[in-house]
């Protein structure tokens, strides 16, 4: 018996499709496709997910002074002249971060191996380019996924059987998280 589907693609379509799929699941909660793609999905996602309960703790909060440029009231940076050129001013502020510990930071770059950046667009501002933010989908596994599962051992997803789909008659599921 084979240890994975192969899905009908070649072994670099068939992995892009199934990091972007996780990554569609883990950014949005839930996702449609066929029953054999959701099982291949669940696979990954529940590994990422079980990695990210183990390291949920792992980090350390560290204050670190950062510089941080000075705003008007209209929200803009306030320059002034040096040497005859503006330079935004700037001031110094303590900041506290995240630092994760070694383990945390390994299972973060492994999660990221598998993850795709997600780009938000606001949708009053869509079509505009201004906006628009990168997410990094394995902080929000970290820090709002992986809370919600730290007293549960595995079964992270669920396969709701939808129906049929019209075009090619394959069985279309819903693929959430828990």
């Amino acid at each position: 018996m084979a240890k994975y589907r192969k899905l009908g693609r070649t072994s670099d379509q068939r992995k892009a499709l199934i990091r972007n799929q996780v990554t569609a699941l883990l950014y949005n909660g839930k996702i449609v496709t066929t029953e054999a793609k959701a099982k291949e999905i669940r696979k990954v996602a529940e590994g990422l997910i079980a990695m990210a309960v183990r390291e949920k703790d792992n980090f350390e909060e560290v204050t670190v002074m950062a510089k941080v440029p000075r705003k008007d009231e209209s929200g803009k940076r306030v320059k002034e002249v040096i040497d005859g050129k503006k330079r935004t001013v700037y001031d110094e502020v303590e900041k506290k971060i995240k630092k994760d510990l070694p383990s945390r930071l390994h299972a973060r770059r492994q999660m990221n191996k598998v993850l795709y950046s997600v780009t938000s667009v606001p949708a009053e501002n869509a079509g505009k380019k201004k906006n628009t933010k990168k997410i990094d989908v394995a902080t929000k596994v970290f820090d709002e996924i992986a809370p919600k599962y730290v007293g549960r051992n595995g079964g992270y997803t669920r396969i709701v059987k939808i129906g049929q789909r019209k075009g090619d008659g394959a069985l279309e599921v819903l693929l959430e998280l828990v």
